[in-house]
């Protein structure tokens, strides 16, 4: 079984392009010339160029003594969260903008929900001197309120959503009906691996960068190519992606994909929807998604913004029908423990999202020779005020 993009924009069952006329232009468009201008010479000397200058890339590959003493294995951290803008998102939106700029686009539009996506969006904005909106859920603007200040900074104009759950979900809607309105000049930079078809395939493309530095940075490190696990947190499922792309089709690397669980996979306040979801269609693709009988959209929830979607990424969804990854599903208060251990053993301050693939060791099986790779996706400054509060509790 093979378990990247078929010419249909497929992964198994998953994914396709699910759209209204009014979009099909714009996507037809993306899918008919994104493969060809990333493959251009010249695109890819300005986006290595950038990455390496301008993001920081290639980002360490720690091993992390202590946390593995505590484990009692070897754990390594792919260092996402020291990229400019604090997280992989940028990774993206690099990619993004400068194929929006050949296809001629002039204004961008984005969604978020822990706000990386937006401020990596915001900073490539301002990198190219292009116009920046970006949609955000009422109740993420209020609990990632750094981020907020720093697109603004930047120059984007943040557009609050205030139907449905206010947080990520609905930024989506918000920004997808934008793009109807504007379908001329406006490309749409999606933050994860979900959308119609060509996103989730051109987004795992850009964030494919992560496997293929770990491939020849663990190669330093161990003599050996191949970790035995790579464990990284799932909402929409970019960083995972990215971890994941170079050995996806090597069953001997296990997949581990970290969902949240919320206050608890039947609490009616989670985001489990390995666990909780049925086939369905959510903005533009077939995935698994959390809906009611009718196919009515059960709202999310975590702690963490970034995670607090529906839905997962199509390729996620076959990765996990498949039995190709592990889903393991992380409560609110696993998380917090995790975030406060790594930060005490290591002298690192997770993000919230990064925080459920690290609390996800305690539910895995695994042996003292193991070399296991965690994907610390984004650093925690933009969650310090959830910290506090748990510090004060």
């Amino acid at each position: 079984m093979h378990y990247s993009v078929d010419e249909r924009g497929f992964y198994g069952d998953f994914g396709g392009a699910f759209i209204p006329e009014m979009l099909h232009a714009n996507i037809e468009e993306l899918r008919q010339r994104y493969l060809e201008i990333m493959a251009e010479p010249d695109f890819q000397e300005e986006m290595q160029q950038l990455l390496k200058n301008y993001v920081g890339r290639p980002t360490p590959l720690y091993f992390a003594r202590r946390l593995s003493r505590h484990y009692g294995s070897n754990i390594y951290l792919k260092r996402e969260d020291l990229n400019h803008t604090g997280a992989h998102k940028i990774n993206n939106t690099i990619g993004q903008i400068l194929l929006a700029k050949r296809l001629g686009k002039t204004r961008i539009i984005a969604e978020t929900g822990a706000g990386q996506h937006g401020v990596a969006t915001a900073t490539v904005c301002a990198l190219m001197g292009l116009e920046c909106i970006v949609y955000m859920g009422a109740i993420d603007i209020g609990r990632q309120a750094p981020n907020v200040s720093r697109m603004k900074m930047l120059g984007a104009r943040v557009v609050p959503a205030t139907s449905g759950s206010k947080t990520l979900k609905d930024a989506t809607n918000e920004a997808i009906r934008d793009w109807i309105n504007n379908p001329v000049d406006t490309h749409y930079i999606i933050g994860s691996v979900v959308g119609p078809h060509p996103y989730p395939d051109m987004v795992a493309r850009f964030q494919a960068v992560i496997s293929e530095e770990m491939k020849w940075q663990l190669k330093e490190q161990t003599g050996a190519e191949n970790p035995d696990i790579i464990i990284a947190c799932v909402g929409g499922g970019s960083n995972a992606a990215g971890a994941y792309y170079h050995y996806l089709e090597d069953p001997s690397v296990r997949l581990v994909a970290v969902e949240a669980a919320g206050l608890g996979i039947d609490s009616g306040e989670s985001a489990a929807t390995s666990v909780l979801g049925t086939k369905g269609i959510i903005h533009g693709s077939r995935t698994l998604l959390m809906q009611t009988a009718d196919g009515q959209i059960i709202e999310p929830y975590s702690i963490s913004a970034g995670l607090d979607y529906p839905g997962i990424g199509p390729m996620h969804s076959n990765l996990i029908v498949s039995g190709r990854a592990e889903a393991i599903s992380i409560t609110d208060e696993e998380a917090l423990e995790a975030a406060f251990l790594l930060t005490r053993l290591e002298g690192i301050i997770p993000a919230l999202e990064s925080a459920h693939a690290f609390a996800a060791m305690k539910y895995l099986k695994y042996t003292p020779q193991d070399h296991i790779v965690i994907n610390l996706s984004g650093r925690g400054d933009k969650d310090l005020s959830t910290y506090i509060k748990k510090l004060e509790s």
